[in-house]
């Protein structure tokens, strides 16, 4: 399971440009950047340091300038490549004082972000299987707003990718590598995700009752006394006394009439126990969470209290303000094909790991 991203401090607007223009690349939505640059391993020395001395011991020596920490297929993921990747969000790193700390937040940052580029090197693959291809025309216009985004011209662009070491050909090139990204998500992804009408609803139907809608309820009461240290006799009477108020208000008595028959509290008994409007926050939380969650005209019981039981009625109740179903339907539509594309592309991402032969070697 991957784990979370390092939780670093706020960066400086210096360094978030730089994020935007090395990790975000083109912000266009997905977290797929950056490219694997081929080239080489190991590099001899020039040749007369290689050649070798006259004695039977003497080696050619070579010049290791960079190594492989990842194998993905047929694909390598490059040392310089992660560093490149991290540096934007190793920022903060370096003010951590304890050094071993130091260094295992940096060994967890550098393992998330090669999953991520090996993640990234899977959809490529894909990518290219599917034979998806990237005009120079859409590069152009990527970098192109990403630019007026920015406002930034050609030479600010130039000279912030020359801080983090690239050059222009290198980034078109990450420009072009994140585009098919995006497009193979698009071409092989979203046909997996649909979004009915009655998904739409439910969620509707969730955010209502997850909102906290219901302000305040005009609240009745019926009190079955109970003594202090009642006897299981009495609790079980109360109780069943209780069930019987229920079943006579279902059946179509008022409320109002069962109070002034069977109500132990003399404050409310001959006023239909009316309790007055009740706020949220104004009443015990065990209590709120019952009477709030009650329709207009639904009574329920028994409910413990400090005196007895209670059975309880929503005579009115107000709401506070909803959009209508109608107007914000659509709102919640891409809410729901956002989240659904997101957990597809994750399974998808989760089969290509699967099918895949891939190697860390940091």
């Amino acid at each position: 399971m991957r784990q979370p991203m390092v939780k670093l401090a706020m960066p400086t607007p210096r360094t978030r440009l730089r994020r935007r223009l090395v990790v975000g690349l083109l912000a266009i939505g997905l977290v797929l950047a950056l490219p694997l640059f081929l080239g080489g391993i190991i590099r001899p020395a020039s040749a007369q340091e290689a050649k070798p001395k006259p004695t039977v011991k003497a080696a050619a020596k070579t010049l290791v300038i960079d190594r492989v920490v990842a194998v993905v297929n047929d694909d390598v993921i490059l040392r310089t490549e992660l560093m490149m990747r991290v540096a934007p969000l190793a920022f903060e790193l370096s003010k951590i004082t304890d050094l071993g700390e130091r260094r295992r937040r940096q060994n967890q940052l550098n393992g998330q972000v090669l999953d991520e580029m090996v993640n990234e090197q899977l959809v490529s693959q894909a990518a290219r299987a599917a034979r998806l291809k990237i005009s120079a025309k859409e590069v152009q216009a990527a970098i192109t707003d990403l630019k007026k985004q920015n406002k930034l011209d050609v030479t600010q662009l130039v000279e912030a990718l020359r801080m983090q070491g690239y050059s222009m050909s290198s980034y078109r090139k990450d420009v072009r590598n994140q585009i098919l990204r995006m497009r193979a998500v698009n071409t092989l992804v979203r046909p997996r995700v649909s979004v009915t009408d009655d998904d739409v609803r439910t969620k509707y139907d969730q955010k209502a009752r997850r909102s906290n809608l219901v302000s305040k309820v005009r609240l009745q009461h019926i009190l079955i006394a109970l003594p202090e240290n009642h006897s299981e006799d009495e609790l079980k009477a109360a109780r069943d006394k209780a069930a019987d108020i229920i079943q006579r208000e279902k059946a179509g008595e008022a409320f109002a009439t069962l109070t002034e028959k069977y109500s132990d509290d003399p404050a409310t008994k001959n006023t239909g126990g009316d309790l007055g409007w009740i706020e949220r926050g104004t009443i015990a939380t065990e209590w709120e969470s019952i009477v709030f969650a009650m329709s207009r005209g639904e009574t329920r019981g028994p409910i413990t209290g400090p005196r007895g039981l209670h059975v309880f009625h929503v005579s009115d109740l107000e709401d506070s303000k909803q959009d209508s179903f109608e107007k914000v339907k659509e709102t919640l539509r891409k809410e729901i094909y956002r989240s659904e594309l997101d957990k597809q592309t994750r399974l998808w991402v989760d089969e290509l790991r699967k099918q895949a032969h891939y190697e860390i070697k940091l």
